[in-house]
């Protein structure tokens, strides 16, 4: 079940995935303090077990109405079992509700075909996240009906 959380709540989560000696600065993100920001977990056996963060934030050139996902995580013993998919689908939903155009992100290199059935396509060449690895910017249009 698809949920509304506090960005308390994302953390740990967050910090427990990108544990490969990434830096604290990497897992701290815009929180509440910015206007249209949500995060949303996926709670399954008692507990939160993806949680992703999206905020208002356009991509360079691509126009106004753009939300970023940052924070996108799934505990490892949940990874593969479609959390992360619902997470976004509901934000895209919601995301629809309000007008907006697209959502982008920095995928890990591992996880490009994940965002790719999702309808999101590549926007840049690989780049590197410190601590972290290999990423690409990705994007995905908003359809509205």
């Amino acid at each position: 079940m698809v949920k509304y959380i506090s960005a308390a709540e994302v953390l740990p989560l967050r910090s427990l995935v990108l544990r490969k000696g990434a830096p604290l600065d990497q897992c701290v993100f815009p929180a509440d303090e910015i206007a249209g920001c949500f995060h949303l977990g996926y709670i399954a056996e008692g507990g939160v077990v993806s949680v992703a963060t999206f905020f208002p934030e356009d991509y360079p050139g691509r126009g106004a109405g753009g939300f970023r996902l940052r924070g996108m995580a799934t505990d490892p013993e949940f990874s593969g079992r479609g959390y992360g998919a619902e997470l976004i689908k509901f934000a895209i939903n919601e995301l629809r509700s309000v007008n907006a155009s697209y959502i982008w992100c920095d995928a890990r290199s591992a996880a490009v075909q994940f965002y790719k059935k999702l309808n999101f396509e590549v926007i840049s060449e690989e780049f590197e996240v410190p601590g972290i690895g290999p990423h690409f910017k990705m994007i995905s249009v908003i359809e509205h009906l």
